[in-house]
This record gives C-alpha cells, sequence and structure tokens, in this order.
C-alpha cells in the first residue's frame, strides 16, 4: 500500500469531523500506525454511499475503494496491513467487545441522531451543507430531515418520547463512564493512554469510544451530549490521552 486517502465528508483539515465512524477509522489506522491523508470525498463517489470510504493507491498506480468504517478495516486486517486488535482476546472477551461496539454503533448512533438532526436540525444543516447556496440548502435541508424521520421511526428511536430518548443516552454514557472509570483507576499512576477494557493495548471497541466521545465533543449540533460526556472525567481523560498520544497535530476540542 503507497497511498490511502481517508475521505470524511468535510473540507476541515488537522481536526475532528462531527463523524464518529470517520474518528472512528482514523483512530484505527492510528492505532496501527498506517499513514493516511484526508479529503472531503462525496458520498456519491463512496462504493456504498456512506462515509467514511478510503483509497488505496499502490505502485501500479492502480486504485481500490472501499467505504463503511468496519468492512475497511477487516479488509486492512485481512490483507495484513493492519494487527486484528482482538486476535488474542477469548470467545468471551471477543463477544463482550463486539456488544460494547454494537450498542454504540446501532443504539447510541441513533439516539444520537435524534439530538443532531431533529432537535437541533438547522444547526446540522448548516454545517453538513454549507458548500451549498442558500435555496439549494433548504430543499436539500429537508429532503435529508424527512429521510431521517423514516429512518428513525422505523429503527425505532423516532417512536420514544424526547424526554425517553434522554434517559436513554444519559444511561449508556452513565454505564460506558462506569466501565472506563474502573480503568482509569488501574492506570491512575501511569501516563500515557488506557484502554476501555484495562488492559494494556487497545481492543477494537476502543476505536469506537474514542470515534463516539470525540466527536461527541466537537459537534456543535449535539449540545446535551457535549454536556453529558464534559460531566464525566474519566471519559475526558480516557478521551485526553489518546488524542496526545494518536492525534497530536489535531486540534482538540475547547
Amino acid at each position: 500500500m503507497t497511498t490511502l486517502t481517508v475521505f470524511r465528508g468535510f473540507p476541515d483539515t488537522g481536526r475532528y469531523v462531527w463523524s464518529p465512524f470517520v474518528t472512528k477509522l482514523e483512530a484505527r489506522l492510528r492505532f496501527g500506525n498506517i499513514a493516511y491523508r484526508t479529503e472531503p470525498g462525496s458520498m456519491s463517489n463512496s462504493p456504498k454511499g456512506k462515509l467514511p470510504y478510503i483509497s488505496i493507491e499502490n505502485d501500479e498506480k492502480s486504485t481500490k475503494l472501499l467505504s463503511d468504517s468496519t468492512l475497511i478495516t477487516k479488509e486492512l486486517i485481512q490483507s495484513k496491513e493492519l494487527k486484528d486488535l482482538n486476535s488474542k482476546l477469548s470467545g468471551s472477551q471477543k463477544l463482550q467487545d463486539m456488544a460494547l461496539q454494537a450498542l454504540l454503533e446501532d443504539k447510541l448512533y441513533f439516539y444520537q441522531g435524534n439530538e443532531r438532526w431533529i432537535q437541533n436540525y438547522y444547526t446540522m444543516r448548516d454545517k453538513i451543507l454549507a458548500a451549498l447556496p442558500w435555496p439549494v440548502k433548504v430543499v436539500v435541508g429537508n429532503i435529508i430531515y424527512n429521510k431521517n424521520v423514516r429512518n428513525l421511526d422505523g429503527q425505532g428511536t423516532g417512536r420514544f418520547s424526547a424526554e425517553e430518548i434522554s434517559a436513554f443516552r444519559i444511561e449508556l454514557w452513565d454505564t460506558l463512564n462506569a466501565t472506563i472509570s474502573e480503568s482509569h483507576a488501574k492506570h491512575a499512576d501511569k501516563e500515557g493512554p488506557f484502554w476501555v477494557w484495562g488492559g494494556e493495548e487497545p481492543t477494537e471497541a476502543d476505536a469506537v469510544v474514542y470515534g463516539f466521545i470525540a466527536s461527541g465533543l466537537v459537534c456543535e449540533s449535539g449540545p446535551t451530549t457535549q454536556k453529558i460526556i464534559r460531566s464525566y472525567p474519566a471519559l475526558l481523560v480516557y478521551a485526553r490521552r489518546i488524542h496526545d498520544a494518536y492525534f497530536p497535530d489535531y486540534k482538540i476540542w475547547e
């Protein structure tokens, strides 16, 4: 592999974007010491119509496109570009790690989608569609809004009240904080990153956890999530140590 480009959907460079899946992938690449560059890209150019996606240009100048953060990671593990972080885990530990990933990606993602796209729609629209002229932004924004309403209703989150969704979100973050607090206590006298399960090395779940924490801290259309994360010192220490070790070139959240 010669040149790897991560398409993030945002023109920003040297800073985190609002997508937890983009930051998850970037963290995973950095855990594996893989160099990459970033470009905005476009969902219309993504093989699966979703972000992030990557291009790999080899020595023969052929280009391979891959999308979906999980599938990209699996592909790079299979090609020996990345180490399988979970290869040494027991069966029950692998299940636990997968369950945490699913909890964030298949539960928390939709709770936060409700906060971002429904409760704080205009902030989200103006960020995501910043490059579009005003009349187009309004039309496209309405299309995206209606699509999110349908998706959330079909997935189930949209059928709960705002108060119920808020309670689910707080419970999830509170439980995650309890786990990370336990890991932090084991490494309180050490410097550098510590990991969600308290081991000496990250697991695949750490990339997901970091992606959700970092994106939650920088996303302006998720003010409630920002307050929740900032109320937990262990989550902030966990994220700050990973940032300092693996993302020193990125602007940190304020």
